[in-house]
């Protein structure tokens, strides 16, 4: 049996893992490490402290099929859909631009971390372990020794790698070695805007009169996306009150990246009130900085993976390798599988 790491708990990881516990169950012991206190990764779901129940989506706040990958990824969205992960998005977006040319959007009734949740429990049998931060990975004998935060090493065969590209390059040990120049010339060259998410949880029975249940803000040098998000995953409930998310512009976030989130935080709540003046007080407010929130030059080629070296195997995957969506998670964890499956 060998034991495989993977660093990363989001779409790609836990599509990866499902993967290889469907398709070799007596071949791997699967181990999957992040460093979140939960699994998602920018897939993220927050709850509020006081109600559980009263969810927000930090993260990507709606999943779009085109045509092509609705046809080639029919697999993977009949299952979500057929156990109600996935449902038609019909709440009305104002500001989304509307194109006849076949695309489905589709929200997660549970948040959007349930789809990666799903993949994690039907990979039956994998350890998996949050608050747990890769460090270090040095070559050792014929596998890997992988150092995390809390620096006790462990020893993997295989080592699978999907976090954000800035994230790899910075790991200690025996990966920058392994990298050939135009490896690294490429992985250099990977970039990604940055972005502050806000979510506002309110107690049961709050109103938020809107005729929208989210909005995309072009007039805001701060604001650029608002969604109630329980009315955008049309959930209706006398347990739990609303949830707001606002997504900070591009530029924003860029310019505070470096700033404390409480001073980011009384900012967006000040340009918040303009956009929607009387909005009630929430109950708990979460702030999420997302250093990497979506690559906007990914690896030349678009390649859904990177092999550092074969023997013993140690492969990169992820949105850097492909594009930040939905199908280019899958398409990259796909391409990793099959390295895996070769190595296997």
């Amino acid at each position: 049996m060998s034991r495989v790491l993977i660093v990363g708990a989001g779409l790609t990881g836990s599509i990866c893992a499902c993967l290889l516990r469907r398709e070799l169950p007596n071949k791997v012991n699967i181990v999957v490490w992040d460093k979140s206190r939960g699994a998602g990764g920018r897939m993220s779901t927050s709850r509020s402290q006081s109600n559980p129940s009263c969810t927000v989506d930090l993260g990507a706040q709606y999943i779009s099929a085109t045509p092509y990958y609705a046809r080639i990824h029919s697999s993977f969205y009949e299952e979500l859909l057929a156990q109600d992960i996935l449902k038609p998005l019909v709440a009305p977006v104002e500001g989304m631009m509307l194109k006849d040319d076949g695309i489905v959007n589709y929200v997660t009734p549970s948040g959007v971390s349930s789809i990666v949740k799903h993949y994690l429990n039907k990979s039956a049998g994998a350890e998996v372990l949050y608050n747990r931060q890769v460090t270090h990975i040095y070559r050792k004998d014929a596998g890997w020794e992988v150092c995390p935060n809390d620096g006790t090493p462990e020893q993997f065969d295989i080592v699978v790698l999907t976090m954000p590209v800035p994230q790899i390059l910075q790991l200690q040990g025996d990966v920058g070695s392994l990298m050939g120049e135009n490896q690294l010339k490429e992985l250099r060259a990977v970039s990604y805007s940055s972005r502050y998410a806000l979510g506002l949880f309110y107690k049961a029975g709050a109103r938020i009169d809107v005729p929208w249940a989210a909005k995309y803000v072009s007039d805001n040098p701060c604001i650029r996306f608002i969604a109630i998000d329980d009315k955008k995953r049309n959930l209706a409930s006398k347990d739990f009150g609303p949830s707001v998310v606002v997504h900070t512009s591009v530029p924003f976030g860029l310019q505070h990246l470096e700033e404390g989130k409480d001073e980011v935080q009384t900012i967006i709540l000040k340009e918040l009130e303009k956009v929607m003046p009387g909005l009630p007080q929430p109950e708990s407010i979460k702030c999420q900085k997302w250093r990497y929130s979506q690559v906007t030059r990914s690896v030349v080629d678009c390649p859904g993976q990177m092999t550092l070296l074969s023997k013993p195997l140690l492969v990169c995957g992820g949105d850097g390798f492909m594009h930040s969506n939905f199908d280019g998670c899958i398409e990259s964890a796909l391409k990793v599988f099959e390295v895996l499956k070769s190595s296997l």
